[in-house]
């Protein structure tokens, strides 16, 4: 390691349920080289995402805001590619930018998925970014040093084959490195989409980690293509093929930083942008699998491994409730680099746990989510759902009731209970949000978002309400 800092690989997985990794209990799916990382570091039990779609969770994962900070509120539909270019997260500080500052090299191999997906952020040298944020994982649209390309092979492939290609000149460079490998998978579409031999493997897969449940009554069944009722196997063979082939794409990351020596000299996180739904609930799909939207905690919490050889224990979990609001200030944290936007944030530096210590839980051990105006405070015992202006809202005993069945809000004897946890929910996003890009404010079905919202884009549709 050239320094003292360690060199960073991000792994960003797309759509990637907690319950779809072995080392999180499931015996289906094939996971090797994940579970490999989580024998390396620490795998994290309940840790959450800032919302339960793509883009405004990339965007809280870069920058440490909520959404109702940084303005992204639902998946960008229009503003990625250069024809309509839209720069979603222009004049806000990325942990990137600390991390280049500092004298890191940073390289992007992947879906970004925030706008103008040809421009690079500043910062950045290596820039290889897919056009939107998903689609057909054969001749998927790219963005190679600003000029548009379509990739014929497999794009988990094409990606990682980038990847290890820029760790292998940075890591022979001065200075650390960071390295972000953004995969599209384990995205839709999964039927047809996925390396033949890997999704035959799965052919006599019960798929008992998948609940065959009716149809929820808020479901969308149009958020799926190739009909998940008719198709139910050929889809779930393909999610879990997605995820085992990008499994092995991380394999080869993995392998790449021991044959480099630079093992010990490399922090890897990874972590999915959102949690979802393969028929639990009676859902396919994530936040916008329903509407209204849901939050579900198959929906919000979000597999998380961290390992630093020698820096961080091996092998362990940890079950502290944690957000994606709260990397930026750990990682930061963790490489001793200044946060200058510390005290304006949400987020709690959790290196402490990182580094082996012991830590002081928050103040209140809850984490909170958001999406468009639904809102969300969980602790251990409890989640209560807020939707405004008006509901429906949830309140779940997660003690008694883990899987979120019964629906408690009406039941008189939890009164003064739901009382005070929205009080707790309001009283935390009246600290946080910025007033011009409140999402409670904005009309998010699910859709897509159209445009910035607020003051930048008033007078013109932000958000869609149709197919």
């Amino acid at each position: 390691m050239r320094g003292t800092r360690p060199n960073i690989v991000s792994i960003v997985s797309d759509d990637q349920g907690i319950w779809a990794l072995g080392c999180y209990g499931n015996g289906e799916i094939r996971t090797p080289n994940l579970d490999r990382l989580a024998s390396r570091g620490i795998r994290f039990d309940n840790f959450f995402c800032a919302s339960p779609v793509c883009s405004p969770a990339r965007a809280s994962l870069m920058t440490g805001r909520i959404p109702s900070q940084h303005g992204i509120h639902d998946w960008i539909r229009e503003g990625n590619s250069r024809a309509d270019a839209i720069d979603y997260l222009a004049g806000q500080r990325l942990y990137t930018d600390r991390l280049a500052a500092c004298g890191y090299a940073c390289g992007f191999s992947g879906k970004w998925h925030l706008g103008d997906s040809a421009t690079p952020r500043d910062g950045f040298t290596h820039w290889y970014v897919h056009e939107r944020g998903g689609g057909p994982y054969y001749n998927a649209p790219m963005y190679r040093d600003g000029e548009r390309v379509l990739e014929p092979g497999y794009i988990t492939d094409v990606i990682t084959d980038d990847a290890l290609d820029w760790i292998d000149r940075a890591a022979r460079s001065d200075g650390p490195f960071y390295a972000a490998v953004h995969y599209t998978a384990p995205h839709s579409p999964w039927i047809d989409n996925h390396p033949k031999a890997i999704v035959d493997s799965y052919d006599d897969c019960p798929f008992a980690s998948c609940p065959d449940d009716p149809p929820h009554p808020w479901f969308l069944g149009s958020t799926v293509p190739g009909g998940v009722r008719e198709q139910r196997r050929e889809n779930l063979k393909g999610y879990f093929a997605a995820v085992t082939a990008m499994d092995a794409n991380i394999g080869r990351i993995l392998d790449k930083l021991d044959a480099l020596n630079i093992t010990k000299d490399t922090l890897v996180f990874f972590i999915s942008d959102n949690g979802y739904n393969c028929g639990h609930h009676g859902v396919w799909g994530k936040g916008n699998g329903t509407f209204p939207l849901n939050m579900y905690d198959s929906s919000v919490k979000v597999p998380t491994i961290i390992a630093h050889p020698g820096a961080i224990p091996a092998g362990t979990a940890c079950a502290a409730l944690l957000s994606q609001y709260d990397f930026m200030p750990t990682l930061l944290d963790y490489l001793g680099i200044e946060h200058p936007d510390a005290d304006t944030l949400p987020g709690r530096s959790f290196a402490s746990l990182l580094r082996g210590e012991a830590v002081n839980e928050r103040e209140e051990v809850v984490v909170y989510d958001e999406y468009g105006p639904v809102r969300m405070i969980r602790s251990r015992e409890w989640k209560y759902v807020h939707r405004y202006p008006y509901g429906p809202h949830e309140l779940y005993d997660l003690v008694s009731d883990p899987d979120e069945r019964n629906n408690v809000f009406e039941e008189r004897s939890t009164a003064a209970l739901r009382a005070e946890m929205k009080a707790r929910l309001e009283a935390w996003f009246a600290r946080y949000v910025a007033p011009d890009r409140d999402g409670v404010r904005e009309a998010v079905y699910g859709k897509g978002q159209l445009r910035l919202a607020g003051p930048a884009g008033r007078g013109e549709k932000a958000f869609a309400d149709d197919v």
